[in-house]
């Protein structure tokens, strides 16, 4: 009888964490509008691009598994800009803002590197909907340079 009472106290639990898995993998990819002016006004300045040195470069650049199972590729385009493509998505272009930030022209995805114990991982957040006032924040460890 005590066993029948476990059991049905975890499956609420088990079905709750399912849930919570197939939502990520379900997930809007983060979208990056480079090219068209939005109607939407802007109150603070953006931050001044920052340089990025060449060893800065290879320590953020590689491939970071994502908590919620995406993989993300991030290369430097220029000093100053880098190239993220979360699966086979298009690519997003970021700007360094400094202190290993890097943020999109439009201001909705933003990426933090060098993060954790080991400085090996990075944080993005993102809005998946600009109707919403939401924001998803990810983290990452580098899976491979």
């Amino acid at each position: 009888m005590r066993h029948a009472y476990r059991l049905h106290r975890l499956l609420p639990a088990c079905l709750l964490l399912l849930a919570s898995a197939a939502s990520a993998r379900t997930m809007p990819y983060p979208q990056v509008d480079d090219d068209t002016a939005g109607s939407t006004v802007q109150v603070t300045a953006p931050a001044a691009s920052a340089f990025v040195t060449p060893d800065q470069a290879r320590e953020i650049a590689g491939s970071y598994s994502m908590s919620n199972g995406w993989r993300t590729k991030v290369s430097m385009v220029s000093g100053r800009y880098i190239e993220a493509r979360i699966d086979s998505e298009k690519p997003m272009r970021l700007r360094s803002v400094g202190n290993d930030t890097f943020v999109s022209r439009d201001g909705k995805v933003s990426m933090r590197f060098r993060q954790g114990e080991f400085a090996d991982g990075m944080t993005m957040s993102f809005v998946p909907d600009g109707r919403l006032a939401q924001v998803v924040v990810l983290s990452s460890r580098i899976a491979q340079r």
